[in-house]
Order: structure tokens, then sequence, then C-alpha cells
């Protein structure tokens, strides 16, 4: 999936936009950091990643030897240009008033003022208090039962590799829609 997306986002970047999720940050703190930072992705979906680049048999809780020597095969694996343009993706991508980040932004600050960490990994307060500023965050990292909208938030987490539920929203000046698959689930204005 990894590989579909880079190359749709680099043969038509206005169409197609990709932004950092917490996953590609571990995965890229893995190849930089195997035994250090990098190695809570391997329990974090990292071994199923590894093993989908055909870099199989590396434990959880592998030793240094076995992490740095996978870590090194995950590299050379991995399509040319795909890393680079990890590494490049940003944390957030805004038009208008609408603004997609992989977790969260602090309600208590402007969109101008957001931390990276707090996109990729979340926000106490994010859920508990609305934005007062008449900014939209559409957001994922929450799994949720079915899509939904409320106080200044987009949730479309619906959990795809646990529910086969890949959810979408589409966002206009006309109002929303969300989509799972081929099926809208409704729009609102």
């Amino acid at each position: 999936m990894l590989a579909r997306l880079f190359e749709l986002n680099t043969s038509d970047p206005e169409k197609y936009i990709c932004i950092m999720g917490n996953h590609e940050k571990m995965m890229l703190e893995f190849i930089d950091d195997p035994l250090g930072r990098g190695a809570r992705w391997l329990v974090n979906g990292g071994s199923d990643t590894l093993k989908s680049y055909g870099v199989a048999g590396l434990k959880a809780r592998a030793n240094a030897e076995d992490a740095l020597d996978a870590a090194d095969a995950l590299e050379a694996a991995m399509p040319k240009g795909l890393q680079a343009w990890m590494r490049d993706l940003p944390a957030i991508w805004s038009s208008g008033n609408v603004h997609c980040v992989h977790a969260a932004l602090d309600p208590n600050k402007p969109i101008s003022g957001q931390r990276e960490e707090v996109m990729l990994w979340g926000h106490r307060d994010f859920i508990k208090v609305p934005r007062s500023d008449g900014e939209c965050v559409v957001f994922g990292h929450v799994i949720v039962p079915k899509p939904d909208v409320r106080d200044g938030r987009i949730a479309v987490d619906t959990g795809a590799y646990k529910s086969g539920a890949l959810t979408a929203v589409y966002v206009s000046a006309e109002g929303w829609q969300f989509l799972s698959g081929s099926r809208a689930y409704g729009a609102k204005q």
C-alpha cells in the first residue's frame, strides 16, 4: 500500500496528497535507529511490514544484530525514492479552514503553532475541547465504529486493518460526504 501511495503521489501530487503518520515515522526511526527509538515499530505493525518487504523472521524483541540486519534489508528492499519521499511527507495538509493530520491538533493553539508530535500521536484535549476558531480537522489514528463529524473534527479511521472498512471523506464548500469502499455514508452541509 505504501508503494502505491508513493506512486500515486509522485505521478500526480495535486490530485493525490499524502501526509506523515505515526507508523511512517516509526518505520523511518527503525531504519535510522533499529535498537533505540525504532524498536517500538516492531510491535506496532513493523514485523508485518518487514514481512511484506520479504524480511521475515524478526521478532518484536530482536537482538541487536538481527535488528540491524533487518533495517539494512528493509532499506535495500524499498523501491527507489520511497524512503526519501517518506522523509519529505508533511505532517499537515490544509485547504482553506480544513486541515488534515494523522492524529490530532492541539485545540488551544492556532494551526500555525502546532507541534509535529501532536499531529502524529495526538493530544489529550483534542477530543474533549471543541475548536473555537472555525477551523476543521480531518484525522485518523483513533479507530471509530463509524465516521463522525462534530465540534470542528472529522474522524475517518474505521480500522481498515481490522474491519476491512477503509473510510475517506470528501470535503467541499457545499459540505462533506463519507466514502467507504464504493458506497457513500451520506452528506451533510
